[in-house]
């Protein structure tokens, strides 16, 4: 016992090495759902609500989208410590990630064995899906964490009701952490009522009622507010039916049925058929050997690219383990419960466009998977003669360190300068110099012809809140040469997509103006070619991505 809380602690000490360690250079930068994050904190600090001046319950409101509230709320102390930075923002994904370590430890412990709780939790420890996700400032692992806890604590209450009350409480805030727990917490929760309702109806009725109005009112307030109130737009903006490709796939399918002179075209090529095709695709891509295995998810946000989702030698693992499960789990209420678990964890994910290999939408996977690879690596070291048995410790050792050692080769090395782009890198510098430099100046313009950079400008200058929500909407107003841009103050933000060119900055600018630039509108290394730059505009200030290529330029006319 005594050895097995020991390892407990240096597993959970390498999940905090592991997810803490230079989480202010790695990934290099917040991109733009980060400063979202960490300015809503801000403005949660400062004012009491979201930037936009709401009180958030249901939703934060943002300049992009609608988001879960939960982490902002929860990511306020480290901001009030930190302030708006990867420290500040991140840290507490990062401190649930090493949470949802313990927790998996707690849960398989019940549904199986201690020892096949410490597997998991190792393998829950160095996972590139985890570690992935506790390293950049979103909810991802508050959500997991929350679920966990409410496993956990659902388990220990079927024999000791009291629990059941926290149980509630975590289930309940899952869906406000994020939007896919929407979706997949009533599915599971149905799940678990038929599974458990024999244990369910032996509960005492105080505790059932309590827990069964904790969950109505908290989870059931945001769902229905998801379904039917404002949040449902970011729902159906990323939904496979609001998808514009559709309309032209079902048009040019038809007309190839056309010309092949085949019957019956529209009741093969529908809306019905379309949805449900994408669905489906969707469903298995998630369970495919690319994504889990090789390649993962292509978002260099989500996946370093280098491996997929698990490692490749914990394949073998994953199908022995099903074996295992079937057969040598005696509880089947415990077995069918993982099994649910891990067909409905690509709800959430496979009605969206491309969902099917959104590391984040998945995120649930993770757990069932990782519990089903430690039973596999268990029970295949019980099945083995004495002889084979420290062979095959041997072998686990080995391809678990050289796979561990690649990855976080890859993960430390390779992957800040891979992502640099991904990660939006360069504009906490650009806007921090924007602000400097633009004292000494009448206009401020901040172009948006590479990403939308309000909301950087916002976060990254700490621009006061309540002072924002009292400007947003932003005035327009018409600037000789641009057009109509959004003003902020003394700063200005023309059209998303709208650039100027390096040879037309001159006769565009206006006198007394500093001029961001993204090295999208220029295209060109001013840095190594500064005599490519006009006699009528000055190179102020030229700000590199950590790889030294160049992101961003500061331009004023010559007069």
């Amino acid at each position: 016992m005594k050895i097995r809380r020991i390892l407990l602690i240096l597993i959970l000490a390498l999940a905090a090495i592991l997810r803490i360690w230079k989480l202010d250079s790695v990934p290099v930068s917040l991109f733009g759902d980060e400063v979202d994050v960490g300015y809503q904190a801000y403005s949660i600090l400062t004012t009491g609500k979201d930037y936009m001046g709401n009180i958030a319950l249901f939703y934060v409101n943002s300049i992009a989208d609608k988001k879960a509230p939960l982490y902002s709320y929860l990511a306020a102390p480290a901001v009030a410590m930190f302030g708006i930075s990867p420290l500040g923002v991140r840290l507490p994904a990062a401190i649930f990630g090493v949470l949802g370590v313990l927790l998996i430890f707690g849960v398989v412990k019940l549904l199986t064995n201690e020892t096949i709780g410490l597997i998991a939790a190792i393998l829950l420890a160095v996972s590139p899906w985890h570690i992935q996700f506790s390293r950049w400032g979103l909810e991802h692992t508050l959500m997991l964490s929350l679920f966990l806890a409410g496993v956990y604590f659902f388990l220990k209450g079927l024999s000791q009701n009291k629990w059941l009350l926290i149980s509630s409480v975590c289930f309940s805030l899952t869906p406000y952490a994020y939007h896919a727990g929407k979706i997949f917490l009533p599915l599971i929760l149905i799940v678990i009522l038929i599974l458990f309702w024999q244990e369910v109806k032996k509960i005492s009725k105080g505790y059932l009622m309590a827990s069964f109005l904790i969950i109505a009112i908290i989870a059931g307030s945001i769902i229905i507010s998801s379904t039917l109130g404002k949040s449902a737009e970011r729902f159906n903006s990323l939904s496979v039916w609001s998808d514009s490709r559709n309309t032209g796939e079902i048009g040019f399918d038809r007309v190839r049925d056309s010309q092949m002179f085949a019957p019956f075209g529209r009741l093969f090529h529908n809306k019905v058929t379309l949805l449900l095709g994408k669905i489906e695709e969707n469903y298995f891509h998630a369970f495919s050997t690319e994504f889990l295995f090789v390649r993962g998810d292509t978002n260099l946000r989500h996946s370093i690219l280098q491996n997929g989702e698990f490692y490749r030698y914990q394949l073998f693992f994953l199908i022995v383990g099903l074996i295992f499960l079937t057969v040598k789990i005696p509880n089947q209420k415990y077995k069918l419960f993982i099994i649910s678990w891990l067909l409905l964890a690509p709800f959430p994910a496979m009605v969206t466009t491309e969902g099917g290999g959104h590391a984040a939408r998945l995120f649930f996977m993770l757990v069932p998977l990782i519990i089903i690879i430690a039973i596999g690596i268990y029970y295949s070291y019980l099945v083995l003669g004495k002889k084979l048995k420290n062979v095959y410790l041997l072998g686990i050792v080995l391809l678990f360190s050289l796979s561990f050692i690649f990855y976080q080769h890859n993960y430390w090395i390779h992957y800040p300068w891979d992502s640099e782009r991904w990660w939006q890198a360069g504009f906490k510098e650009v806007i921090q110099s924007t602000v400097k430099e633009g004292k000494k100046y009448e206009k401020v313009i901040i172009s948006q012809a590479d990403e939308p950079a309000l909301l950087f400008f916002l976060g990254w200058s700490q621009y006061p809140p309540a002072e924002f929500q009292q400007k947003y909407p932003l005035v327009k107003e018409s600037l000789e040469g641009i057009g109509e841009v959004s003003k902020l103050d003394k700063y200005y933000f023309p059209p998303i997509g709208y650039g100027i060119g390096l040879y037309e900055l001159g006769s565009v600018l206006p006198p007394k103006t500093l001029y961001l630039a993204t090295f999208k509108e220029i295209n060109l290394d001013l840095i190594r070619e500064p005599e490519r730059v006009p006699q009528d505009i000055k190179l102020i200030k030229s700000i590199t991505y950590p790889s030294g290529a160049p992101a961003f330029y500061l331009f004023e006319k010559v007069i």
